[in-house]
């Protein structure tokens, strides 16, 4: 048995400069957390594969294709494959979700 836990995990360096760590990597999927301070975002982005965003604290705004939500703490959200996507953190408040790729991306993702 792997245990792992995000606040044991490296940080990993990526082009939005916030706090991501990657939990778990195989050939077959990713999932990764990311943590949104009070003001921060990912930039839009297109990924090359399905991916589903699990909240886990905090509220935040997705935005996905054209369409935009504010979410909260247990909301899951699919986001296809090739739709451009980002996310706000507009609260006060910290906010964190777990990312997870499936299939694992073998194509980089796309900023735009």
């Amino acid at each position: 048995m792997k245990i792992t836990s995000f606040k044991e995990s490296a940080m990993i360096t990526t082009p939005h400069g916030v706090k991501v760590c990657k939990l778990y990597d195989t050939s077959d999927a990713q999932a990764i957390h990311i943590t949104l301070e009070p003001g921060e975002s990912l930039r839009k982005h297109i990924t090359p594969v399905d991916v589903f965003f699990y909240v886990l604290e905090g509220t935040g705004v997705v935005e996905i294709g054209e369409e935009k939500s504010e979410v909260s703490r247990d909301a899951l959200i699919e986001s296809p494959r090739d739709i451009p996507h980002c996310w706000y953190n507009e609260s006060d408040a910290t906010f964190r979700v777990l990312v997870v790729k499936a299939p694992r991306p073998v194509a980089s993702t796309k900023l735009l």
